[in-house]
């Protein structure tokens, strides 16, 4: 029984106790010379390996696809699937501790945790890696604070104003409780006792508003629990506690604030968009989209989902604001799009804006001018900002009619130059948000006829999967960047060459849908590649997204796009890598179908 067998070593982390106890009963220990061959490639696998001493390399055929060191195990996935995919051989003189093969499926059948690092599909993987972090997330739900919560202002009335001050205050603040201020005494009344004095007791609306305030006002400090609100509320009996920071009342917290912090209310946010009659309303619907996507995180909510309803959200906040702002020519003549990211539905948090504008026929210059100013303006006060690129309703190469995107589409095509291939990339992610959506088909069913057969453009366009180097390096490792805390780049490393890796292929074959996930899938249809391979590539955008998702939260809004292996679970290194493997053969599958190696 091996003493100095490492525990820890991941994927043996996973095991329980008795587990372990099980595994250190089993092991033996193998020599092998220098050019042994260890495991072969095609044939069983006897006994799990993990090297003590030495480096075994990794074969596909004759090339080294991978080299091994000490802790590192070898080949589980032969254990699983009943023969190897690679061969095993000693550079040098190595020493191996041996698991049994049955002892090693014994355990994994009893530890769906150990037994997901030996899945070889990735969507299994997460599965498994899901229902392992699931009470963490239940528990960081709890831990959240009261200052996380959107209160409802600290807005005071006396208590000699009158009743119908207090409820034209109520609306101007848009809150059903106020502070009501009685000398010393402090006070909550609310919508309810306003409407109760009001049709039960027939009070008159100039009566005072301080006989009808409760005055046993209870209070928590706003880095308090949320469970602690809650638990006060039980106790205390009340529906509505203030937010007392030491000094002053900053809010009123209620009930039905806090259930909708625990179990999301995108419905309500999207009633406040839909009901928003100015642009002050739009923009207090606005400032609460992004709160929701922590609140859903939170919750486990997978991430494809959580873009789902952010970009529900989006879209109805551009589409209430085109109503609000677009005068009769543009709103009964033109059709707002959303790209990008927005249009595939993949954006979790705010970014740039990312829109355009099609119109059916030309509308007059300055009447389509304040609409561009306005717009934009509106957008930024939203906390969108301005795209670097200029590709938004603004700029009037992307606010024009039909037949002007067609012209500047065979420009593109005819003499690219820099930014042509962006440009079609952009556009033909684009979704309709509101106006015409007649006029987006058109257009983009243009674009497509344009693209259809120019093989070279094709080409070039689809070789932006090469813009940016493999985040897997040689022997499967990861690829760090240097000055930047040793992070990986989750976006050029992986999201974008799937999206574009993809978009090339829909492209090429005229396909209509935006989601990456949706052009996997009918690509999948027309024999493309096959199902199985498909789905790992879904899952590992999927997955990056998350991980992207994930850090940007704990991050506070920074970019989101790096992130240190050092901080991962081994579980999540372990995803990473398999996902990182998926995009490299993704881009293969790419570069083959374009024949990009000729070009």
């Amino acid at each position: 029984m091996p003493n100095a067998f490492d525990p820890n070593n991941p994927p043996f982390d996973r095991l329980t106790g008795p587990e372990m106890e099980t595994l250190r009963k089993a092991l033996d220990i193998g020599y092998f010379r220098p050019g042994e061959v260890i495991v072969a490639q095609g044939a069983p696998a006897e006994a799990l390996h993990v090297v003590i001493k030495g480096v075994v390399e990794e074969r596909d055929g004759e090339e080294v696809t991978a080299l091994l060191g000490p802790k590192d195990c070898f080949d589980g996935r032969a254990l699983v699937q009943g023969r190897s995919g690679s061969a095993f051989a000693a550079r040098e003189e190595t020493l191996c501790y041996l698991l049994p093969r049955q002892v090693a499926l014994n355990l994994i059948q009893a530890n769906p945790r150990f037994a997901a690092y030996f899945y070889l599909e990735l969507s299994r993987k997460l599965d498994a890696m899901a229902r392992e972090d699931e009470d963490t997330r239940v528990g960081s739900l709890m831990r959240a604070r009261v200052s996380d919560m959107n209160l409802y202002p600290a807005s005071f009335v006396d208590a000699a104003d009158t009743i119908e001050t207090a409820g034209r205050r109520m609306r101007d603040v848009d809150s059903n409780a106020l502070f009501v201020r009685d000398g010393e005494r402090i006070g909550l009344i609310t919508g309810m006792n306003l409407s109760k004095a009001l049709i039960l007791d027939r009070t008159p609306l100039d009566a005072p508003v301080g006989p009808l305030a409760h005055y046993n006002v209870v209070s928590l400090a706003p880095d308090e629990f949320i469970y602690s609100a809650l638990t006060l509320m039980t106790k205390t009996n009340k529906r509505r506690v203030a937010v007392h920071d030491g000094k002053t009342y900053v809010g009123i917290l209620d009930d039905i604030q806090v259930l909708s912090f625990l179990a999301g209310n995108t419905r309500v946010v999207a009633g406040r968009i839909d009901r928003a009659a100015t642009l002050p309303d739009l923009a207090a619907a606005a400032r609460e989209i992004g709160g929701q996507v922590g609140v859903l995180r939170r919750q486990g909510v997978k991430v494809e989902v959580i873009a789902e309803i952010v970009s529900d959200l989006n879209r109805r906040l551009f589409a209430k604001t085109f109503e609000l702002l677009a005068p009769a020519p543009i709103r009964d003549g033109a059709c707002l799009v959303v790209m990008g990211s927005e249009g595939r539905g993949e954006q979790t948090v705010r970014t740039d804006q990312d829109n355009a504008l099609i119109l059916s026929d030309p509308v007059e210059e300055a009447v389509l001018d304040g609409f561009r100013r306005d717009f934009t303006a509106a957008l930024e006060s939203f906390g969108f900002a301005a795209c670097p690129g200029n590709v938004m309703v603004r700029n009037p190469a992307w606010s024009q009619t039909v037949d002007a995107y067609t012209t500047m589409f065979h420009h593109w095509v005819a003499m690219p130059d820099e930014h042509s291939h962006m440009n079609v990339a952009i556009l033909y992610d684009a979704v309709a948000v509101a106006g015409d959506a007649a006029l987006l088909a058109r257009t983009k069913a243009e674009l497509i006829e344009t693209v259809r057969g120019r093989s070279a453009f094709m080409v070039h366009f689809a070789r932006s999967i090469d813009a940016f180097p493999m985040a897997l390096g040689f022997f499967n490792k990861l690829v760090t960047r240097d000055g930047h805390g040793d992070a990986v780049d989750l976006k050029k490393g992986g999201i974008f060459p799937i999206v574009h890796g993809v978009r090339s292929l829909a492209l090429e074959r005229g396909l209509t849908e935006t989601s990456t996930a949706t052009r996997i899938q009918r690509l999948i249809d027309l024999g493309t590649f096959n199902r199985d391979f498909g789905r790992e590539l879904t899952q590992s955008l999927y997955f990056l997204m998350t991980l992207r998702l994930d850090s940007r939260l704990a991050s506070a809004g920074a970019s989101g796009v790096l992130v240190r292996p050092a901080d991962m679970s081994s579980t999540q290194r372990d995803l990473l890598r398999d996902a990182f493997q998926v995009v490299k053969q993704f881009r293969e599958i790419v570069r083959r179908h374009f024949n990009l190696g000729a070009f």
